[in-house]
C-alpha cells in the first residue's frame, strides 16, 4: 500500500494512548453514522407511512439509484483519499481534500444532469422522483465527501456535527414535503437539507472544493480509483438491478417490502456503516504500525459485526406486530416475513466487511475487485432467480445465500493477500 507523509523517525505512542485514540475515533464513527442513519430512517418511515407501499417502492427505486451514484463518487474521490491520506500532515490532507471533494462535486453535477434528463424522459410516477434526485445529487455527494474527508483526518467529530446539521435542516424540509405529498417532494426535501450540510462542510474545513483539479486527482489516483469505481458500482449496481428486476418480476410493491425490512435493520445498519467510515483508516494505521495484527483486527471487526446483526435480527423476530404497524404502517405486513432473510444478509455483509477493510488497507485493489464482482454476480443471480422461483421471499433467500458466499471469498482473498504482504516484507533467507 502506498502511504504519503509517513515519518519513519516518529516514535510510536504508548499502547494505552493508542488504544484510547482508536476507541475515540470508532466512537465518533458510530455517533456520526447514528446521526446520518436516524435522518435516513426518519425519511424512509415518513414516506412509507405517508404514501403507502407502491409509492414507497418508487421512492426506493430513486434511493438505490442514489446509492449507485454515491458509490461512483466514493470510488473515484473519497476511497483513494481515505487509503492514502489518513493520518498524514495537515497540509497534505488539505490539498488532497480540496481535489477529492471537487471530484465528488463534479461527479454529482455530471450524473445529476443524466438523472434529470432520464427523469424528464420517463414521466409517469417514476420520472419526477428521478428528476428531483438529479437536481439534488451535487449536494448529496459533496456532503458525503466531507464525512470521509474528516475521518481521514481523524476528526470524526466534525463529520458528526455535519450530519446533525443535515438532520436539523431536514425537519422543516420534510414538513413542506408532507404538504405537497408526492415522492418527488420528499426527494427534494432530503437532498436540499443535505446541500445545506454540504455548504456547512466548507465552513468547517475552511476548504473550497476544487472542481478544476478533479481531472488531476483522477489521473493521480487512477491505480486505485478506477478499480474502486468498478468495485463500488458493481455493489450498488447489483442492488439496483435486483430492485428493478424484482419490480418487473413481482411488482413495485415487492421493492417496498424489501426496503421496509431493511429499515427494520436500520439501527444495526447504522452501527455497520458507522464502523465502515473508520475501518479502512484504522486498518491502514494497523498495517503501518503492526502489520502482523492486521488479520486479527479484521477478524474481530467482521465477527463482531456479524454477531451483532444476528442478535438484532433475533430481537426483531420477537417484536410485537402492533409495534411493527406503528413503525411501518401498511408496509409492515409485507416486510415482517422477510426478517430472517434480511438478518442473514446483513450478517454475511458484516462478516465480509472485515476482510474488505484489510484488502483496502493493503492496497490490494485487484483482489478486492475480483471479490466484489463475484459477490455482485451472486447477488443479482440469487435475488432475481429467487424472485422468479418464489416471489419476494425467494428473492430475499437468494440474496442471503449470495451474501454469505461472497463473504467467504473476501476472506480467502484477504488470507492470500496477507501471505503475499508478509513474503514481500520478510524475504526468504537462503542458507549457503
Amino acid at each position: 500500500m502506498t502511504t504519503q507523509g509517513e515519518n519513519p523517525q516518529k516514535t510510536a505512542p504508548p499502547a494505552g494512548s493508542a488504544r484510547r485514540a482508536l476507541v475515540g475515533r470508532l466512537s465518533w464513527g458510530l455517533a456520526d453514522q447514528a446521526a446520518s442513519s436516524i435522518s435516513n430512517f426518519a425519511v424512509g418511515i415518513y414516506v412509507a407511512r405517508s404514501l403507502g407501499v407502491t409509492a414507497f417502492g418508487v421512492f426506493s427505486l430513486a434511493w438505490v439509484t442514489y446509492g449507485v451514484v454515491l458509490n461512483v463518487s466514493r470510488g473515484l474521490a473519497t476511497d483513494p483519499l481515505v487509503v492514502r491520506f489518513s493520518g498524514v500532515p495537515d497540509g497534505s490532507w488539505r490539498a488532497a481534500t480540496a481535489r477529492s471533494t471537487g471530484t465528488a462535486l463534479g461527479v454529482g453535477t455530471t450524473l445529476g444532469v443524466v438523472c434529470l434528463a432520464a427523469g424528464l424522459g420517463l414521466g409517469g410516477r417514476v420520472g419526477p422522483a428521478f428528476a428531483a434526485l438529479g437536481l439534488m445529487l451535487p449536494g448529496l455527494l459533496l456532503q458525503d465527501a466531507w464525512r470521509f474527508s474528516f475521518f481521514a483526518a481523524g476528526t470524526g467529530r466534525k463529520a458528526f456535527v455535519n450530519d446533525v446539521v443535515w438532520g436539523i435542516a431536514l425537519v422543516p424540509a420534510m414538513v413542506v414535503a408532507a404538504h405537497v405529498d408526492t415522492v418527488a417532494a420528499f426527494v427534494l426535501a432530503w437532498g436540499a437539507s443535505a446541500t445545506v450540510a454540504a455548504g456547512y462542510g466548507c465552513l468547517q474545513s475552511g476548504i473550497r472544493p476544487d472542481l478544476a483539479q478533479a481531472r488531476g486527482w483522477l489521473s493521480e489516483q487512477r491505480d486505485l480509483g478506477y478499480r474502486y469505481l468498478v468495485e463500488n458500482v458493481s455493489l450498488s449496481g447489483a442492488s439496483q438491478l435486483r430492485a428493478y428486476g424484482l419490480g418487473a418480476i413481482v411488482g413495485v410493491s415487492a421493492v417496498g417490502a424489501v426496503r421496509g425490512a431493511e429499515l427494520l435493520m436500520g439501527p444495526f445498519l447504522a452501527v455497520l456503516m458507522g464502523l465502515s467510515l473508520v475501518t479502512v483508516p484504522e486498518a491502514a494505521r494497523v498495517l503501518r504500525r503492526a502489520p502482523h495484527r492486521l488479520g486479527r483486527f479484521c477478524l474481530l471487526l467482521g465477527g463482531g459485526q456479524a454477531t451483532g446483526a444476528l442478535l438484532w435480527g433475533s430481537a426483531l423476530l420477537l417484536m410485537p406486530g402492533r409495534l411493527g404497524d406503528l413503525v411501518l404502517g401498511d408496509v409492515w405486513h409485507s416486510s415482517s416475513h422477510l426478517i430472517v432473510q434480511i438478518t442473514l444478509s446483513v450478517a454475511g455483509a458484516g462478516l465480509g466487511t472485515g476482510a474488505a477493510a484489510g484488502l483496502r488497507a493493503l492496497g490490494a485493489a485487484r483482489r478486492s475487485l475480483r471479490c466484489q464482482l463475484f459477490a455482485s454476480a451472486c447477488y443479482v443471480g440469487g435475488g432475481l432467480g429467487g424472485a422468479a422461483v418464489a416471489g419476494t421471499a425467494g428473492s430475499a433467500w437468494g440474496v442471503a445465500a449470495a451474501t454469505l458466499s461472497g463473504s467467504a471469498v473476501w476472506w480467502l482473498q484477504l488470507r492470500s493477500a496477507l501471505r503475499e504482504h508478509h513474503h514481500h516484507r520478510i524475504p526468504e533467507v537462503r542458507t549457503p
